[in-house]
């Protein structure tokens, strides 16, 4: 229902023999190129802001470019970035090349999908960033999933080489970080290599050879502090992706003789290569797939695997849901709701109507129904069990019991997508209530009303449109339900929600500290996150959960419910969201819960919950300067 931009997709091939085996085989010299286009466009979820790509040739003779790329920013990225690289081969073709010589007709390449999540925007910040040297072995292509925490430590270390960075932001500072990395790789085989007699372009041969970007990423890595997945291609051929050593963010790979893909999401890979789930691997956490200038892959232990703390807002909310086991976790969600529903609408099932908001929750209301269904079967043994008992089983009677149904229907519409070329504020408030419209007669007026949301983080569609037009059927009562617990923490991993004051279970958490004299833990709890943004990372604590400390969960739902609520409606709303023990039920294999519990994985993500309280309290909005 909520807009949420998020982490970035990442998409890495490799294709393991000559290009002539492609043409013959797939028709094409272009199967590389083809293939990442398909991923993208299957990853595109995952950022709609800016793409960009870029490819690696191999063996190209002096004199000739071998690293190609190309960016672009806006909806249409993807397709701008494609259409340019194809225009750029049509006009190297009609120049006499062949096709195979043409730009972007390699054997590596990479792209990325991009949601900016640190208020830097523009050309500039589109990955893939680039380094360039006239060593093959020295130039760099750098993309990534990520989000890093520390900057400041990362680039006080770089500082502290000599080095002198152009600008401040994660994607620059790692790119000059492992630029250094690369270098100082290139003179340890440089002296080695040297010293037993290469010289010129057999020296620089034999470096792109046995060139270790293991060694890099060992030497780099140490240091980073955050959630990612860091993607990269060296001049001469080689490529990785290392995922971060608790396993944050999201990575996939498969391989066989003619390819090695890496992709942010499973399905993804599957879809583009028609393979079965067993065929693509997860990236495990602290390891990088590594894929030598001679096409042999390797995974490498880079860090020690931490915590598990993959990330369950991912399941939840952002992955495709045709990934099997993504679409059976959102159906467990669903079900794990049963009770808390009934309970809303005191198990009141003839006069209770069930729904969800399109598209994302409807896994959810799948798993719903469900476990309601099996609550209606139970019931039913029941009801004729004390009819038989009275004497009363009659075929009346049993026809009346095997009626009852769980009546669900498709309430919401969504109708428009609103435009935001209309300045007017008045205006552009107006239409957000005509984003979804509502199905006329699909209810009785007087019933109950549950509509399943697979999240609620801010509140602000619920108030300006869902609840208005729901209102409108004349619901007896409207009882939204979200797969999710309570978001009450910004994210600081790569997910656009770090603004403190945003959050709808904060506004309530706030306004029952006013509306009960408890004032003064706002003040406390500012002054300790203050103190704490000078104290060493492994000694902070997350002291904004004292904010939430007085209060139940079931409260701080009531609250909700009445901020949102908008005068006009007359139907009374309840809000219902999923406990954190339910929703770990659900997602056994993915317990990173920071966003509903504030227990961040690293030392960076609990110094920014606190900067992004002290930020809220003082009047700045950012979690992130």
């Amino acid at each position: 229902m909520e807009l949420i931009k998020h982490e970035c997709g990442v998409a890495m091939i490799r294709l393991l023999k000559p290009l002539k085996f492609y043409k013959e085989k797939y028709g094409t010299e272009l199967y590389g190129l083809d293939k990442l286009y398909l991923i993208m466009e299957k990853e595109h979820n995952r950022g709609q802001e800016a793409a960009g790509i870029g490819c690696v040739k191999l063996d190209v003779a002096p004199g000739h470019e071998y690293i190609f790329r190309e960016r672009a920013q806006g909806a249409d990225a993807i397709t701008d970035i494609f259409a340019a690289a194809h225009q750029r081969i049509n006009d190297s073709m009609s120049q006499g090349e062949s096709l195979a010589d043409a730009p972007f007709v390699g054997e590596v390449y990479m792209g990325h999908l991009r949601y900016s999540t640190t208020g830097h925007s523009g050309i500039n910040y589109v990955h893939p960033f680039m380094r360039r040297n006239n060593w093959s072995s020295r130039n760099m292509l750098l993309c990534g999933n990520f989000n890093m925490t520390n900057v400041d430590e990362i680039f006080n270390s770089i500082i502290e080489k000599g080095q002198h960075p152009r600008l401040y932001a994660d994607t620059f500072i790692l790119l000059e970080q492992l630029g250094h990395a690369l270098d100082r790789e290139n003179e340890r085989l440089y002296k080695i290599h040297k010293d037993s007699g290469l010289k010129g372009l057999a020296l620089s041969h034999a470096i792109a050879r046995d060139l270790n970007v293991a060694n890099m990423l060992k030497r780099c890595s140490p240091i980073w502090d955050g959630g990612y997945v860091i993607c990269g291609i060296v001049g001469n051929g080689d490529m990785w992706a290392m995922r971060d050593p608790n396993g944050i963010r999201p990575a996939f790979y498969y391989k066989d003789e003619e390819i090695v893909v890496v992709a942010s999401e499973r399905p993804v890979i599957q879809t583009a290569f028609n393979l079965a789930i067993e065929d693509v691997k997860e990236l495990q956490p602290g390891t990088a797939l590594v894929v030598d200038r001679d096409g042999t892959m390797r995974i490498d232990r880079i860090l020690p695997e931490g915590s598990n703390a993959k990330c369950s807002f991912e399941r939840i909310y952002f992955s495709r849901g045709s990934d099997k086991d993504i679409y059976l976790e959102r159906k467990r969600l669903g079900r794990q709701l049963v009770d808390p529903v009934l309970n809303a609408v005191n198990h009141d099932i003839d006069n209770t109507v069930f729904s969800f908001i399109p598209n994302t929750a409807e896994v959810a209301f799948y798993g719903m129904i469900a476990g309601l269904e099996e609550y209606v079967i139970k019931s039913k043994i029941d009801e004729i069990q004390a009819l038989s008992n009275s004497g009363n089983l009659t075929d009346d009677n049993i026809a009346h019991v095997l009626r009852r149904r769980i009546r669900r229907e498709k309430v919401a519409i969504k109708d428009i997508k609103l435009r935001t070329f209309i300045a007017e504020s008045s205006v552009r408030d107006d239409l957000a209530t005509h984003v979804y419209d509502i199905t006329y007669g699909s209810i009785k007026p007087g019933d109950n009303l549950v509509v399943i949301d697979d999240s609620i983080v801010r509140g602000t569609t619920l108030r300006q449109s869902i609840l208005r037009i729901l209102d409108r059927l004349n619901p007896g009562k409207i009882v939204i339900v979200s797969s999710s617990p309570q978001v009450r923490y910004p994210d600081c991993y790569g997910i656009d929600m770090s603004r403190m004051g945003e959050f709808i279970a904060f506004k309530a958490a706030m306004s029952l500290l006013r509306e009960r004299g408890l004032g003064y833990i706002v003040d406390t709890v500012y002054h300790q996150c203050k103190e704490s943004l000078n104290m060493p990372a492994d000694k902070i604590e997350n002291y904004v959960k004292g904010i939430y400390a007085p209060f139940t969960d079931k409260e701080i739902s009531m609250k909700i419910a009445e901020l949102l609520k908008a005068p006009e409606v007359k139907a009374d709303v309840e809000i219902v969201y999923q406990s954190v023990e339910a929703m770990h039920k659900a997602l056994p294999n993915h317990p990173g819960d920071w966003y509903f519990t504030g227990d961040y994985p690293t030392p960076g993500g609990t110094r920014l919950v606190n900067k992004a309280f002290v930020n809220y309290y003082e009047g700045r909005t950012m979690a992130r300067d």
